[in-house]
């Protein structure tokens, strides 16, 4: 008797009832309340963070905290703001910037630019306002800061930033204090030790490794002391998980209770009194 194909591998890590991609088109034209769903862009690159996890590290740790947080809301219900809200999570943006020599398939800032830039128009001619920027790499934090500056002026949307560091799982090499918080968390999510790391890899694609100048805050070194075991992680990780999924379940019941932006986003024109003062 012939075994039955394997199943595929998911597109990425979500959940299934917020998932934008699993949602038909018959369902986006009677979406109620467009205007007060939050939906949430993943940004996720690709780099060896010194933390003996694959390259994807950084999608492994952003999109379990999204899909914890998104399985665990309440159902929105029309009279009480409490109860929930409605969220849509897009795939994740992979192709993101990056400086050091870790990082694998890195695009500059005005590629990250130009990527969300159309992927937001998309969200926004599906006729949803309200767009947060989900970003889990650290090289990243200023470049969402200028585009989500960038998009609220010019499509007219309400831009909204959250960083994988703020919740608890900071990947940066030297203003980290969570680094091992990470490998723990990525140790259990991924069912495996981190291996040793070898200072003299570098992945497939990835910048040319640095020379002597190369700025320390940039470098990134393997942790010192031993890992967590799989034992530990598993004693850990779940606790690491629920926190960090509830941090994020507040911030984004945080950005649906906001007040939408008056005149449908439009930004006024300056008078010329306004003008002549500055």
């Amino acid at each position: 008797m012939r075994s039955p194909p394997p199943t595929p591998p998911p597109l990425c890590v979500a959940d299934d009832a917020t998932f934008w991609p699993w949602i038909n088109w018959t369902d986006f034209a009677t979406w109620p309340d467009k205007g007060s769903t939050v939906v949430v862009l993943p940004l996720a690159g690709m780099a060896d963070w010194g933390l003996g996890h694959a390259l994807d590290l950084e999608e492994t740790l952003a999109l379990a905290i999204l899909k914890d947080a998104a399985s665990r809301l309440a159902p929105p219900a029309p009279d009480s703001a409490a109860a929930g809200f409605r969220l849509l999570t897009l795939p994740p943006l992979r192709f993101v910037f990056g400086v050091h020599p870790g990082c694998a398939f890195a695009v500059d800032p005005p590629a990250v630019h130009r990527f969300l830039d159309e992927i937001v128009a998309s969200v926004a001619a599906a006729g949803f306002t309200r767009v947060v920027l989900y970003n889990a790499s650290p090289w990243n934090e200023e470049v969402i800061d200028a585009a989500a500056r960038d998009l609220r002026i010019a499509r007219g949307l309400q831009m909204f930033c959250v960083n994988l560091s703020g919740l608890g799982f900071d990947l940066h090499p030297t203003r980290s204090r969570t680094r091992r918080a990470a490998q723990t968390l990525a140790t259990w999510l991924s069912g495996s030790e981190p291996e040793t790391c070898d200072d003299s890899f570098t992945p497939p694609g990835a910048a040319p490794r640095a020379t002597s100048a190369w700025p320390e805050e940039e470098r990134v070194s393997p942790l010192p002391g031993p890992a967590a075991t799989l034992d530990e992680a598993a004693r850990e990780g779940p606790a690491l998980l629920e926190a960090a999924g509830r941090r994020l379940r507040s911030l984004l019941g945080e950005i649906a209770a906001r007040p939408a932006l008056a005149d449908g986003g439009a930004l006024r024109a300056m008078s010329p009194a306004c003008m002549a003062a500055r």
